[in-house]
């Protein structure tokens, strides 16, 4: 059984025992969460979407750490100007894995 939820203004597909990386959540290690964002669940051939969620379904997550991702570096250059600019970005996030999806 599979789910796609959403968090953090993403969507992700999600199975039981998997463990992903979302968006920075409060939350404490090691503590439960549930995500009621389900837009969609599906079990083999048969797929229940929702109109934009489906209604009754649930996704227990454990947070299993928090950190931040790798350093993105921003460039920018004018050619012939002398006009140059660095910068770089580290995102936070919450590692997650997956318990449960409940219909």
């Amino acid at each position: 059984m599979y789910a796609v939820i959403k968090t953090g203004g993403k969507q992700y597909r999600v199975v039981a025992g998997e463990k992903i990386k979302v968006e920075q959540i409060p939350a404490d290690v090691g503590s439960e969460i549930t995500i009621d964002q389900v837009l969609m669940v599906g079990e083999g051939e048969s797929v229940k979407i929702g109109t934009p969620v489906v209604s009754g379904a649930a996704v227990k997550a454990t947070v299993v750490s928090h950190g931040r991702h790798e350093k993105i570096t921003i460039f920018k250059m004018r050619r012939r100007k002398h006009y140059q600019k660095h910068q770089g970005h580290r995102q936070n996030y919450t590692e997650l894995r997956i318990e449960a999806i409940s219909v």
